[in-house]
């Protein structure tokens, strides 16, 4: 299972970045991020950067990013929303109101999991 994180707010572009380098800073995490770009047209301008995708599989990855993207979050200034999708199911997380965003994102994958072993 994939988890997608996307981010609405701020300097988005700049923010994603930040994110793809804190979560490959993880040991656990390292090899499972990917920065999914988006097709951009030959006449649009833009960078085409567009989620970050996280294989989450067994043996606690799913732990590992729900803390350290908890810790990310923390490290934050700008006024941003994260959102995180795995197996349809998609939680938005506010950067600035979100007390307990670990326990949040760790239910989220939980859920998805148990949905794909039924």
């Amino acid at each position: 299972m994939d988890a997608v994180i996307g981010i609405r707010g701020g300097d988005e572009i700049g923010e994603l970045a930040a994110l793809a380098g804190w979560l490959r800073a993880e040991r656990e995490l390292e090899s499972t991020v990917q920065v999914l770009r988006a097709n951009v047209g030959g006449t649009e301008l833009g960078s085409g950067l567009d989620v970050i995708s996280v294989a989450v599989g067994s043996g606690g990855i799913g732990v590992a990013l729900a803390q350290s993207l908890s810790a990310w979050l923390r490290t934050r200034r700008a006024d941003i929303k994260v959102t995180v999708t795995a197996n349809g199911r998609t939680i938005e997380i506010d950067a600035k109101r979100v007390k307990d965003s670990a326990g949040l994102i760790t239910q989220a994958l939980s859920a998805a999991a148990d949905d794909t072993e039924n």
